[in-house]
């Protein structure tokens, strides 16, 4: 079972990837720094992969799904409502592939900002992190149990995120 950290400042977001051609190319990509973006309850970041539309696509996520959002080759994380959203969900503008399930509490995200830096590197199922086959030296775990992954776009909706 393949399994990533994501960190962004004080966060730490352990999560499980599916077997999807997204978390193929992603896991094959990693590590992956970005820069956070946010709309509503929702954190984004661009990434150096593109990736099309899986046939399981979709607009609302539920809590702890992490997402690729294709029209923007981003990585989407959402905790909560989005400026868009209907009571309760966690709606994209667009269509995302779910590729991961968080393991720890998405809710944590609302401490991280635009602009804070953001990376997501190979873990073991302990949560530690791995670069080039070694276990980094510090690592830290987050303190909960849950991962939200939305930002997507789909035009159905119209708009765009961000």
């Amino acid at each position: 079972m393949r399994h990533i950290l994501i960190r962004a400042g004080t966060v730490e977001i352990r999560a499980r990837l599916l077997a999807t051609p997204t978390a193929d190319r992603i896991w094959s990509a990693l590590p992956i720094r970005g820069s956070v973006q946010t709309w509503g309850k929702e954190v984004y970041f661009r990434t150096p992969i593109s990736h099309d539309l899986e046939p399981e696509a979709r607009i609302v996520v539920n809590k702890g799904e992490i997402a690729f959002w294709p029209d923007g080759d981003a990585i989407t994380i959402g905790f909560g409502a989005t400026p868009i959203s209907k009571r309760g969900e966690i709606r994209f503008t667009s269509k995302c592939n779910v590729w991961a399930v968080a393991i720890d509490d998405v809710d944590q995200l609302k401490s991280v900002y635009p602009g804070e830096q953001i990376s997501v590197v190979e873990a073991d199922s302990e949560g530690r992190a791995w670069i080039a086959g070694h276990p980094m030296q510090e690592t830290h775990r987050a303190s909960h149990g849950g991962i939200h992954a939305a930002m997507c776009s789909s035009g159905d909706e119209g708009g765009t995120a961000g």
